[in-house]
């Protein structure tokens, strides 16, 4: 069976088995992993608190295609345009942070994030010479640490 098939079929059963109706496309992205969009009037019920539930969605879904394909493959689930604008909220998380940073010449520590949400904010500073990034502590505990430069 074609992996489109199989994860479009996997994830309006998902959907269905939660209790939510909606409307599932999917594409594949220039690196070939699958982007499934569900359009849905339960946006809050499937993104959850800081998109933890739609991460766990993804995960579960994830792991029942690589099951039924009996290859892993990359999928992932955006509902609405949730991703971009809290990709977005992200980089302008890292902004403030680093300016922050750059004035106390203090470090900030940034807590609560997943690591997808850590990997936008190590690549949106990146390019900044003025902070350097990185992410300490194991499991929930982990956090991201934006220091300045030393002159």
């Amino acid at each position: 069976m074609e992996p489109l098939t199989v994860i479009k079929e996997v994830t309006e059963d998902l959907l269905k088995r939660l209790g939510i109706s909606g409307d599932v496309t999917i594409d594949t992205d220039e690196s070939g992993a699958y982007r499934v969009n569900i359009e849905t009037e339960e946006t809050g019920l499937l993104i959850g608190f800081h998109g933890r539930t739609l991460e766990s969605f993804q995960m579960i879904l994830g792991m029942i295609v690589a099951k039924k394909l009996g290859t892993w493959e990359r999928v992932y689930v955006n509902v609405g345009d949730y991703r971009e604008k809290r990709e977005e909220a992200l980089m302008y998380m890292a902004q403030r942070a680093s300016e922050r940073a750059i004035t106390t010449g203090r470090p900030v520590e940034l807590s609560h994030l997943s690591a997808a949400e850590r990997r936008v904010i190590h690549l949106t500073l990146s390019g900044d010479e003025r902070v350097s990034t990185e992410s300490v502590g194991e499991g929930r505990e982990r956090k991201l640490i934006i220091s300045p430069k030393v002159a």
